[in-house]
């Protein structure tokens, strides 16, 4: 690293430091939802293939949650792999899904998050459904930081989902179809989705550049506040969070009102 780069990294910090010292707690989001984008164009840019972007991309996750922990956020959702994915080459696809495994061990092997899996676990490998049933048991006593790995998700599936447990459980209960149609309210779907017992995202993180959801939890994210940043996933700095989390303590939540 020649000088004028360590300068530049000086400087950062410092200024991280002084965003950080401005920060209110107590206007910190309490669920963060991040949309993990760039890491095939970040390993374009550095002459790498896309697995060792992907890697670089899973290595930033534990920092990331490093720094949700210093600044009190409870919940954090990464989308990891949606359901789109499924639609790469294999060549690309296999690798992915064994950097998300790795992924998902350190984790829990961590021992400071607990891990839940949101997504349709039917359209994962037997061997990655085995390691999230894992992650989430081995987790299950933890107190800190809630992370949802969003593996096999899409946000139009997770409602189809929520409607059919919902038919199910009318079903199991003997309740008609009647019934359940004059007793259906948003709370009750609500219920039955992948975060059924949580608070819905405060603020949603998208990296790379891309200003679209793409589907991120559609129905959690009606009063989302949203943050869209330039710099790709593995190169995403503290200072980078620390800007998101003042343009979101800086803007009036209105929560449609």
């Amino acid at each position: 690293m020649n000088l004028r780069d360590r300068l530049r990294g000086l400087l950062v910090r410092l200024y991280a430091r002084r965003v950080e010292g401005h920060l209110d707690h107590a206007q910190v989001p309490k669920h963060i939802g991040v949309i993990v984008d760039g890491n095939r164009r970040w390993a374009k840019a550095a002459g790498s293939t896309a697995a060792q972007g992907h890697r670089a991309g899973a290595d930033k996750i534990e920092e990331f949650l490093g720094w949700c922990t210093e600044t009190d956020v409870e919940v954090v959702t990464l989308w990891l792999l949606s359901t789109d994915n499924f639609d790469r080459p294999q060549e690309e696809l296999l690798p992915l899904l064994g950097i998300i495994e790795d992924v998902v061990r350190s984790l829990a092997a961590d021992g400071r998050w607990r891990v839940h899996h949101v997504g349709t676990a039917d359209l994962l490998p037997s061997g990655m459904q085995t390691v999230l049933k894992e992650a989430e048991e081995n987790t299950a006593h933890v107190d800190g930081i809630l992370v949802n790995v969003a593996i096999g998700y899409g946000g139009r599936q997770e409602i189809a989902d929520a409607v059919r447990a919902m038919l199910h459980d009318a079903h199991d209960k003997g309740v008609s179809m009647e019934d359940l149609a004059e007793s259906v309210d948003i709370d009750m779907i609500g219920r039955h989705l992948y975060t059924g017992d949580q608070p819905d995202p405060d603020l949603v993180i998208r990296t790379s550049g891309e200003q679209r959801l793409s589907g991120f939890m559609l129905w959690q994210t009606a009063h989302a506040e949203y943050y869209f940043c330039e710099v790709f996933w593995p190169a995403f700095r503290k200072v980078d969070f620390l800007r998101a989390l003042r343009d979101y303590a800086a803007r009036h939540r209105r929560f449609g009102g």
